[in-house]
């Protein structure tokens, strides 16, 4: 439907269930309140999608009180090690998490819950398909680095606090990018960056840079991965930290996004811990929901809702017999 508006019926429905999104708590526990409890939202649009979903699941079901949290994967764990808060981090990339996620996972201050998106992410550095098909060596980055005009001369890299900007930036030196006369282009967002891949192929005109899925990007443009080579898994640890100063050559490894909880939440909330434990989307559906997303010019909350409507097999399985009967005014309606 690209290029349409969404029908009559799903836009009002969209528009009533994200005011209820935002308001207050319907069916709070009687005996056993939630309370308050924080959850992050990160800045690309499948993390808000699953955020919207959770905080609906959390707020209409468990009777919490939720507050979102806007941030990336570097601040996030750096709030966590030193404030303790947000409670829950979800969609959590950990190839992008850096040793600061490993130490709080050893210290027992953080649990790992389950994958968020499944089967995993996938990180990589691409090009377009025009330009793999014109050129068929720049498909290595040995290919890239002996022709840096055929690429346009830029690397198109993440915005600061990002977790793929940390492991960019160590793998860039690495491989002697700008050293090859390729600038580093840093985005200031993730919408800077989505519209350069759209502007390029609008134009038919090089690019080079990082990207992951799920994404409507990926799902929309037939983009190319750059083979890097072997993927060596002490120098990849390496480019997860920010403080490394001597990175190997690696390419990237499957990619685990998962939610996490404060070892205090967990204790506090066994039941919503179950609950965010089993919160999953498949890879396909996350794609198809940023797909229609990006159709309709809809919100992450409205990405929410989408989800929430037309995938109620899935996401009942997540939730406890309470829960479940305390959502079912909503879903019969």
């Amino acid at each position: 439907m690209k290029g349409q508006e969404m029908d009559t019926s799903m836009k009002r429905f969209l528009m009533t269930a994200a005011v209820t999104l935002m308001a207050a708590p319907a069916f709070a526990q009687d005996s056993d309140t939630c309370g308050e409890v924080s959850i992050t939202e990160m800045n690309w649009a499948s993390a808000s999608v699953v955020t919207n979903v959770a905080k609906f699941i959390m707020e209409q079901g468990y009777g919490c009180d939720v507050a979102v949290v806007p941030s990336d994967t570097v601040p996030a764990m750096t709030s966590v090690a030193e404030n303790g808060e947000p409670d829950i981090v979800t969609e959590l990339w950990l190839n992008g998490t850096g040793s600061i996620y490993d130490r709080l996972r050893d210290e027992g201050k953080i649990e790992e819950l389950g994958k968020v998106i499944e089967p995993g992410g996938i990180d990589a550095w691409w090009i377009p398909d025009y330009l793999a098909e014109a050129h068929p060596e720049l498909t290595t980055i040995e290919g890239i680095l002996a022709n840096p005009d055929l690429v346009g001369g830029r690397f198109h890299n993440c915005p600061e606090g990002w977790g793929c900007r940390v492991f960019n930036d160590n793998l860039l030196p690495a491989f002697g990018v700008e050293d090859a006369g390729i600038e580093i282009f840093n985005h200031g967002s993730g919408e800077t960056l989505a519209t350069s891949i759209a502007s390029a192929f609008e134009n038919e005109e090089p690019w080079f840079g990082y990207y992951w899925a799920p994404t409507a990007v990926i799902g929309r443009y037939d983009l190319v991965q750059v083979d890097m080579g072997d993927y060596d898994e002490e120098a990849f640890a390496a480019a997860k930290d920010p403080d490394s100063t001597d990175v190997g050559r690696s390419s990237f490894p499957p990619s685990p996004v998962k939610t996490a909880v404060t070892t205090e939440f967990s204790a506090k909330h066994p039941e919503l811990t179950e609950f965010l434990k089993n919160m999953t989307f498949k890879t396909e559906t996350m794609n198809a929901i940023l797909s229609w997303m990006e159709d309709n010019s809809a919100t992450g909350e409205e990405g929410a809702v989408y989800f929430l409507t037309n995938h109620q097999d899935t996401w009942s399985t997540w939730i406890s017999e309470d829960a479940r009967a305390r959502l079912a005014p909503l879903l019969d309606q």
